[in-house]
């Protein structure tokens, strides 16, 4: 590397097969089981030569992990050295998933010898993901920081494991923020750390550093992406889609029903890989789809593929909040706002939804809803099969009695039996910057997760108000304070509008 640091590779290479082309992956979870014998061994076998690198600080390369903070410089220090070689063939592809795909995209606009991508489960900046609408994704984050604490101890995948049993544990404790990377590892974690003190910067050095999402867009590599439906990457997933079509490109897409570590995704993301590394590698397309898009619709339970994404045809409606806690695209009549208080000693709870480990697969969210401090909006009963696909959001009108505080929207499939299961949710942090009209009101937009669900006919659309997801982001104090400071709770009044002037809505897309 330019420091001099050592870091160790494997090299798989075809029988009898001179100068092929490569297929480089960089891990920081080891370079042996079943990446060495899915990645290596498998496509070795499909014709190509793979490098498995292991990023420094693990399995035996030096330097110390910095996660994310590496990847750009010691990236194109290994295509360097691969390009010197006798082995090399001149040309090359990258493959994986999640942080395997951000190493993709941190070199991939300074390479021009690569010429395929295969990104599953991943985005090319992980900053949104940790501070998901401005609020600090506590529960993935430290699943993460734990996991690679684990890996450095060598306890190899039993810590994969160990880190959702033991961060849930950390979180449930009710210590402050700064204090859990000890509590769930043992010692401090100073990634975990150090996305504690960089909540809320944008273009901080420290996150300059870590985000590739501006050089999307000369990315000349013909990319393939498999995401979920459930993956806590998928927005941001489909934000370096949007930049690649906006800037000509066509890549493919993929969306099925998985969540972030659903091991159902590999099957379909190697076998989509390999017919991706054949065309644009061996010049061979016949493997490839002729749509580019292809999603999974949940509720349907069937596959569709079409030309692009957002998916061509849809109509993005209102769905108004109504009087009576219903749910339609009428515009509201005149009605007083409901109310609920968010207390963060007794915080909101979060059933299902979007977790780096763990299944995120939906759950019944009546115990939820059952709550006082959460707001439910219901649809009447569909009188035919209803197709939702495309990007969601929320406006809402609030009023609320501090400055600071979260709103958490979600929307619900309601079943015939009274099964209330998530499909999609977002979450938005309110600042003083949030700014009020004359009334004490705020405006807020929220950006939920992306959908494509069929309601079926004779259930309901649920939309659910709420001000925490505990664990899922932490309790907000309420205060302003830093996170990790430890400094007192106080409890919030909220207000939500719905009426003529201040129609609180979710945009749901219908095809």
């Amino acid at each position: 590397m330019h420091d001099g640091v050592t870091l160790l590779a494997d090299l798989y290479s075809p029988v009898g097969v001179s100068r092929p082309p490569t297929i480089l992956i960089r891990s920081p979870y080891g370079r042996g089981g079943m990446i060495g014998w899915m990645y290596g061994k498998g496509f070795a076998r499909q014709g190509f030569q793979v490098v498995v690198q292991s990023c420094r600080g693990g399995f035996g390369s030096g330097g110390l992990l910095d996660p994310l903070g590496d990847e750009h410089e010691d990236g194109l220090a290994t295509v360097a050295w691969m390009r010197a070689q006798p082995w090399y063939g001149g040309s090359f592809a990258m493959h994986g998933p999640s942080y395997l795909g951000f190493t993709q995209w941190a070199i991939a606009a300074e390479t021009p010898d690569l010429r395929a991508m295969a990104t599953q489960v991943t985005a090319s900046s992980f900053r949104e993901a940790a501070y998901v609408g401005g609020a600090f994704a506590l529960e993935s984050s430290l699943i993460w920081t734990t996991l690679t604490a684990g890996m450095e101890s060598r306890i190899g995948g039993a810590s994969a494991l160990l880190a959702p049993r033991r961060t849930r544990r950390a979180v449930l404790s009710g210590r402050p923020l700064g204090e859990l990377d000890r509590l769930s590892a043992g010692r401090p974690l100073p990634f975990f750390q150090d996305l504690l003190a960089h909540h809320g910067e944008v273009a901080s050095p420290y996150w300059r550093k870590r985000d590739f999402s501006a050089s999307v867009e000369r990315v000349a590599a013909e990319v393939t992406m498999t995401g979920g439906w459930y993956d806590v990457f998928l927005p941001w997933q489909l934000k370096d889609y949007a930049a690649m079509r906006a800037a000509g490109r066509q890549p493919y897409l993929t969306i099925g029903p998985w969540y972030h570590a659903d091991v159902r995704h590999g099957r379909t993301a190697n076998a989509d890989a390999l017919a991706w590394f054949r065309a644009h590698l061996l010049g061979d397309p016949s493997g490839l789809r002729a749509e580019p898009v292809r999603i999974f619709v949940t509720g349907a339970n069937e596959w569709r593929d079409y030309p692009d994404w957002p998916v061509p045809g849809t109509r993005t409606r209102r769905w108004h909040l109504q009087p009576g806690f219903n749910l339609g695209p009428e515009s509201p009549g005149t009605s007083s706002p409901d109310r609920y208080r968010y207390d963060p000693k007794y915080p909101t709870p979060v059933l299902g939804g979007p977790v780096l480990i763990g299944n995120s697969e939906p759950r019944d969210n009546r115990r939820l809803e059952a709550r006082r401090d959460v707001l439910v909006y219901t649809s009447p009963v569909l009188a035919a099969d209803t197709d939702v696909i495309g990007p969601v959001s929320a406006e809402l009108f609030v009023r609320t009695s501090r400055e600071h505080t979260d709103l958490v929207v979600r929307v619900c499939d309601v079943h015939p039996d009274g099964v209330s299961r998530n499909v999609c949710e977002g979450v938005r942090r309110l600042t003083p910057a949030d700014v009020a009209d004359a009334d004490g009101v705020r405006r807020v937009l929220v950006e939920l997760w992306p959908i494509g669900h069929r309601f079926r006919r004779g259930h309901q659309i649920r939309v659910q108000v709420a001000s925490g997801a505990y664990p899922r982001i932490p309790r907000n104090p309420g205060t302003g304070e830093p996170l990790g400071s430890g400094g007192p709770m106080v409890a919030s009044d909220q207000e939500v509008f719905h009426d003529p002037a201040r129609p609180s809505a979710v945009l749901l897309p219908f095809q």
